[in-house]
């Protein structure tokens, strides 16, 4: 919303905006609209105006993309935010947030184009407190800004709010209810409803509540109470009010929030809809432009809003995929997601497609042509989503290359099936699904487009042997989640047990002795850490004591284990209670929730709060991971250096055995620039250059030149670690050296020697746009070039090998380890594979 800058809050007359319900040309542009709802929250309410967060959820693997304006909120809900940042400050806060529903469970991707509101990208209003204002307060507000500064009639709305239900022991939210009344809407437009239209839940556990929504009439001057939440397109909800007051247990059962909050949403789509006295959202000016541009590259009639039957050869369905995809495309891409083979890329392969698709075989455009609806993308939301103008270009280049291999595809695909139809008699017209199923996995070739081929030839693909290899497909997929050993779920506290540590006053924990190690004569020298156990959690709630084989979180209030977090693997190690020093509690997991470490433990002996214990770090596997964090510093300032600096840092893993850094470059690296990257990281290991950290106001940090950040919720302090360079020339500028400078919570080396050597054992490109980079260091490095030297030119292939051959004694010793762990978790329990690990494991 940086962009507008109104003079006043909009006040209409109710005669003065009647005009635009009439169908009149619009009164308020988009950017106004969206302007208007930031304004009146933040000039006229007190609300913090936070900017949108990229589509790409910031660690939270139960979503494909954002798809709510709650998301990036959800540390504050479940009370892990860290105490340090500003987001555990947020009280009031509004925004307009990217959404995405395209995949899982909210999924519009195949109802776009059919209808005139369905879209797959869209921009979510809204409003939140954090302990501060409830019902009261939300509602006036919101209906306020409606009728008031938007001029929206009030005999348009409609209200509805929670009815209640008997069995799960939820009364009606009559409290609303009443709110409403005393507002002035009246009796015969509140309209109670149940579970499924009016109690929100943000997942099979969590903070949940009952919520209110307002509902808009496009007809008006008539009841149209029994058109509420039937699907109508003439009476339609365009806000929603959640209430978050209580907790949904696993048990099912509710109980009370410790602090109660308001998350509200309202679809800017539908509002400017309204606002504009359209009855199709692609009919204002969030969607015209790019109709228009799509008529000029096209070879069709220009759009004219038809649907169903009327839609002769789905013309007006193809300008409306096409519109909405290209910004779906635009601001994925712009915000890191690139199309690919699996997860949110896969999602993003599949929108491109289906709009590359729609381009070709109805539009009969050019190859190209949806690329270059990029710059309308741009100028429609540049302005208040400034990335879209900084990564066009890049934007651009992506979709044209996956267009182009989508169409190579295509022709490929169509040769193959048209070889298979003509090298069997096909007379009992079944073509084999193993081609089909061939063609979609390995070619991405639609499958109803092989439908649609073999169909003009009298012919159809074996559905129920298809359905079968899809299934045995997804069985795979499923059992190799299952294998893959490296997804523990650690037990995390909830929000009710983590605002009970709060009420009985429980520290957070003090883990600064992480950091607090030196270097002597060469070696590092960690510091002893001797702990009180504060709190105990069983996986369901705080309890006082747990006993022996019991899965636990412990906190303590002090730790030097490193918890996961930055991209770096929490510490290993165990510790020991004192008078029972024989007996070893192993640390399998440290996390990080609302500023507590939560070291999970299996217990092997009863454990309860106000034991003393020992903490003993595996200061091997932790020193292997500094080795590695420091690395990749270096290594992401080198690809800069020798790439440019439009390479921009998309992902990282940092283990004991291995670096992963993932990074924005346009194509894969030649031998060269792999060679390039190598000399500069390890002519800084050769310089054994000091590496400097200090803790610092974050504005004070992000005034530094040429400091690197990801997207993250960084505290306030925060560490800032520079290589070569100490932080306080950086701060005042007293140097032109280029060095690696980022902000970062992991550990580090003191002295970069340690590496000792580095090298890459793979290069390649993700998804288009996106190269991932593996690389060892130390011995393991010392190998992988002794076998390099003997060899003129390390092709990719065999860096790829190289890269197994290196990692197979690791991944051996880590899965040796897990079954090792499962079989004393079961005590030898009788399964078949009991002897067999028994064998493994000695």
């Amino acid at each position: 919303a940086a962009a507008y800058r109104p003079p006043t809050l909009l006040r209409h007359s109710r005669t003065a905006r009647a005009r635009s319900y009439r169908g009149s040309a619009p009164e308020l542009p988009a950017a106004r609209v969206r302007g208007t709802f930031l304004d009146f929250f933040r000039k006229e309410h007190g609300h913090l105006l936070v900017p949108s967060s990229p589509v790409r959820p910031r660690g939270d693997p139960s979503l494909l993309f954002v798809n709510a304006g709650m998301n990036q909120f959800k540390p504050i809900l479940l009370g892990t935010a860290d105490p340090r940042s500003e987001m555990a400050s947020y009280r009031r806060v509004t925004n307009s947030q990217k959404c995405v529903r395209a995949g899982g469970k909210h999924n519009d991707l195949e109802d776009v184009g059919r209808d005139l509101t369905h879209h797959t990208f869209f921009e979510m209003l809204g409003n939140w407190s954090f302990g501060d204002y409830f019902k009261e307060e939300a509602c006036r507000m919101a209906w306020s800004l409606l009728t008031e500064h938007y001029g929206i009639p009030a005999d348009r709305l409609y209200v509805s709010y929670f009815a209640g239900d008997a069995a799960s022991g939820l009364p009606a939210d009559e409290e609303t209810r009443q709110i409403w009344l005393d507002i002035g809407v009246p009796p015969r437009r509140l309209l109670p409803f149940g579970l499924k239209e009016n109690f929100w839940e943000m997942g099979d556990s969590g903070p949940c509540g009952p919520c209110t929504e307002i509902h808009y009439d496009h007809i008006g001057g008539r009841d149209a109470a029994t058109l509420v939440n039937t699907d109508s397109p003439d009476v339609v909800e365009i806000w929603n009010l959640v209430f978050m007051q209580y907790n949904r247990e696993v048990d099912q059962s509710l109980l009370l929030l410790p602090q109660f909050s308001v998350d509200t949403g309202m679809g800017l789509e539908r509002l400017v809809n309204i606002l504009q006295g359209k009855r199709s959202n692609y009919d204002t000016d969030l969607f015209t432009p790019l109709l228009h541009a799509i008529h000029q590259i096209s070879r069709v009639r220009p759009y004219s809003g038809r649907t169903g039957a009327a839609d002769v050869g789905k013309v007006d369905m193809a300008y409306r995929v096409v519109a909405d995809h290209i910004r779906t495309l635009s601001v994925c891409i712009a915000d890191g997601i690139h199309p690919g083979m699996s997860g949110a890329e896969l999602v993003l392969r599949r929108i491109l497609r289906r709009a590359v698709r729609f381009c070709v075989e109805v539009l009969q455009t050019p190859q190209g042509a949806l690329a270059s609806l990029v710059p309308t993308v741009s100028h429609i939301l540049g302005d208040v989503y400034p990335e879209l103008h900084r990564e066009a270009d890049r934007v651009t280049d992506i979709i044209n290359e996956n267009e182009a291999h989508f169409l190579s595809s295509l022709q490929q695909g169509s040769r193959l099936i048209l070889r298979t139809l003509n090298s069997v008699d096909y007379k009992h017209g079944v073509f084999p699904a193993s081609v089909a199923w061939s063609l979609h996995r390995d070619l991405g070739f639609p499958l109803d487009l092989v439908d649609l081929m073999l169909e003009e030839r009298g012919v159809q693909v074996d559905r129920q042997e298809l359905d079968r290899l899809i299934t045995e497909s997804h069985k795979v997929k499923l059992y190799s989640d299952v294998l893959n050993v490296e997804t523990l779920t650690p037990v995390m506290l909830d929000v009710l047990s983590l605002a009970e540590l709060q009420r009985l006053g429980v520290p957070h924990t003090d883990d600064g002795l992480k950091y607090q190690y030196r270097l002597e004569q060469g070696r590092y020298v960690f510091p002893a850490c001797h702990a009180t156990v504060l709190a105990l959690y069983d996986g369901q709630t705080l309890v006082s004591e747990v006993s022996g084989g019991q899965c636990c979180g412990v906190i303590l209030d002090q730790t030097c284990f490193y918890s996961e977090q930055g991209g770096q693997s929490h510490d290993q190690g165990y510790f020991t209670r004192d008078g029972l020093q024989d007996v070893v509690y192993s640390v399998e997991e440290v996390v990080l929730a609302g500023g507590y470490v939560i070291h999970q433990v299996t217990a092997a002996d009863s454990l309860k709060t106000g034991d003393q214990v020992q903490l003993h770090l595996d200061q091997v596997h932790r020193l292997s991971c500094m080795v590695k964090h420091t690395a990749t510093h270096i290594l992401n300032f080198a690809l800069r250096k020798v790439l440019g600096s439009s390479v921009q840092q998309r992902g990282s893993h940092v283990a004991a055995d291995r670096l992963r850094f993932d990074f924005s470059v346009k194509g894969s690296l030649s031998v060269s620039q792999l060679q390039q990257v190598e000399r500069c990281v390890n002519d800084i290991i050769s310089a054994n250059q000091i590496v400097h950290s200090q803790v610092l106001p974050l504005q004070r940090a992000r005034s530094i030149r040429g400091l690197r950040t990801v997207d993250e919720v960084y505290p306030d302090p925060v560490r800032l670690v520079s290589v070569g360079v100490p932080v306080s020339e950086l701060l005042d500028n007293q140097t032109d050296t280029q060095t690696s400078v980022e902000l970062c919570c992991g550990t580090h080396l003191l002295q970069t020697g340690a590496i000792e050597d580095l090298v890459i054992v793979s290069e390649r490109q993700q998804v288009k746009g996106i190269s991932r980079i593996i690389a060892v260091t130390g011995q393991e490095a010392t190998r992988v070039s002794i076998i390099n030297a003997q060899t003129d030119v390390v092709s990719q292939q065999q860096r790829s090998l190289l890269s197994m051959l290196v990692f197979s004694h690791h991944a051996f010793l880590r899965l040796r380890f897990e079954l090792r762990l499962c079989w004393r978790r079961t005590a030898g329990g009788k399964c078949w594979w009991t002897a067999w690990t028994r064998t493994l494991c000695r």
